[in-house]
């Protein structure tokens, strides 16, 4: 009898070369440690967290950290830079590419401003600023010349470009820069205090809460029609709410019983 014929052989596929896993870990520290601070720094605050805790949390020695960030506030430096900065410099590109009205290009980036960095760990940031900062005045410095100040000055080239347009009324810009930073900053500090203890009926909604803002702020900042080249009128104030109406009734009502004497006063 002829012996069988063994089975064709399967060709071995080629194996995917993957870079050494130490080389992998290696490459991916230096983010492994900037999210390990930030966690720390929102949870604990930045004076209250220890080096040794953030390597710890990142998997990696103290030295190794230092390695890569000689000090704390050279790390915290690095998590802004990486966090809020690099979101900055998106916003500039965002502004010069821009082709539609400036009131579209407003909304666009106040809505891309909490979506990258306000519904983020990203936010915590703020909080950290707002209540450490003033007893660490190098981490103020920086923090003013990497985000306030670019910040300012690129919220501002949109207001600048929409009075030239004539699409915004004259406003003073720094003014107007302020009221339109004011409400974000309130709402990425509320987050991170009040916010995190509000049951969920009570939760502000921060889409819907920005959405209001843009609706008054635009409104606000549109051209205001004028007669014979005299100045517009303020426009008039809206009809109150049922809740203020009944708010300025009872305030009569006190003010009306407060101009009655009293049992016994002389009359």
């Amino acid at each position: 009898m002829r012996a069988a014929l063994p089975p064709p052989r399967t060709p071995t596929p080629h194996p995917v070369l993957l870079p050494p896993v130490r080389h992998r870990r290696k490459e991916a520290r230096p983010q492994e440690l900037l999210d390990a601070a930030l966690d720390l720094f929102v949870e604990k605050g930045f004076a209250a967290t220890r080096s040794e805790e953030v390597a710890t949390r990142a998997g990696v020695s103290k030295g190794t950290l230092y390695l890569y960030y000689p000090s704390k506030e050279e790390l915290l430096k690095a998590v802004i830079r990486h966090s809020i900065s690099s979101e900055i410099a998106e916003g500039r590109d965002i502004v010069r590419s821009f082709e539609g009205s400036s009131a579209d290009l407003l909304a666009h980036l106040m809505r891309e401003w909490w979506r990258r960095i306000g519904e983020t760990k990203a936010s915590g940031i703020c909080k950290i600023i707002v209540s450490e900062v003033r007893n660490f005045p190098d981490i103020a410095r920086f923090y003013l010349e990497e985000v306030v100040e670019p910040g300012e000055r690129m919220l501002a080239g949109v207001v600048e470009r929409g009075i030239a347009r004539g699409e915004f009324r004259p406003v003073p810009v720094r003014e107007t820069v302020n009221a339109m930073m004011a409400p974000m900053l309130f709402l990425m500090l509320h987050k991170h205090s009040i916010g995190a203890c509000q049951s969920a009926e009570n939760r502000i909604d921060p889409q819907r809460q920005i959405e209001v803002q843009l609706d008054l702020l635009l409104h606000g900042l549109r051209p205001q029609p004028t007669d014979s080249g005299r100045a517009a009128r303020p426009p008039a104030s809206p009809p109150a709410s049922p809740i203020m109406r009944s708010t300025s009734g009872d305030a009569a009502r006190l003010d009306s019983h407060a101009d009655r004497p009293g049992p016994g006063a002389p009359s």
